[in-house]
């Protein structure tokens, strides 16, 4: 014969274990990605707070929450974020693919989030420069800390140019820079230098696109289980799109 007291006991203890179970289950925090970037407004920067935002960082958190992770940016130059990519101490950059540097250290996404332009500004009214011929002994902007890719490298380092090399801060000194004619071109990215022209009310400049550059997700190698996160990304990213979200990015 079954005892009621007993059998009312062993219903409250499994109770007890049962709602302990979810509690737990409930109390344990998604794993935090620590998504690395450099200053690129307006499509990712840091606030007054210290906080990311800009488009792509919002991305960046829906396709992480939708994976089931926390992000967490931290803001790096471009040299420190490349070498946290190759130490694994930055899981992810959505940034820019193809860097020859980091191609044995990371993984790449599928998802192509952006696409961003490279050009060579100059004044108007000045003629189009045909490239390389037309920089030889002529002075170029940069924006310190940016890193290119190769072909653009060569053309920077050939000693046959003989160019000058004059880096600044940031994109608005470089336009400031460019119009009182204190350098002869302006090497730079179309999103950010655009923010900047119109903050400057200066009028469009001409170009010459050197190179698109697309963005996707970018996963250090070195990091637990990177095979899974840059899977559960594209997984996110497409469920996301799936449902109809929009998920479109400034492109140039």
């Amino acid at each position: 014969m079954i005892d009621p007291l007993k059998a009312f006991l062993q219903l409250g203890v499994a109770l007890l274990c049962s709602l302990s179970a979810v509690a737990i289950a409930d109390s344990v925090s998604p794993r935090v990605l620590n998504i690395g970037y450099y200053e690129f407004a307006p499509a990712i920067y840091t606030d007054a707070h210290g906080t990311a935002r800009g488009e792509l960082a919002e991305l960046t958190r829906r396709v992480a929450r939708q994976a089931g992770y926390e992000a967490r940016f931290r803001l790096l130059p471009s040299a420190r974020l490349y070498a946290a990519l190759e130490n694994g101490s930055i899981d992810v950059w959505p940034g820019a693919r193809g860097k020859p540097e980091l191609t044995t250290h990371t993984l790449e996404g599928r998802h192509t989030l952006s696409q961003i332009n490279l050009n060579l500004y100059h004044r108007a009214g000045t003629p189009a420069p045909r490239i390389p011929e037309d920089l030889a002994g002529k002075s170029l902007i940069l924006i310190g800390g940016y890193s290119y890719w190769p072909n653009v490298n060569t053309m920077l380092e050939n000693p046959a140019l003989d160019l000058r090399l004059l880096r600044t801060s940031n994109h608005l000194s470089a336009l400031e820079m460019l119009r009182r004619k204190r350098g002869d071109y302006l090497l730079d990215y179309q999103i950010p230098v655009e923010q900047a022209r119109q903050r400057l009310n200066m009028e469009e400049l001409p170009y010459l696109r050197l190179t698109q550059v697309p963005i996707h997700f970018i996963v250090s190698r070195h990091t637990h289980d990177a095979e899974t996160i840059v899977e559960a990304l594209d997984q996110a990213y497409e469920t996301l799109r799936q449902a109809g979200e929009d998920l479109s990015l400034p492109s140039d």
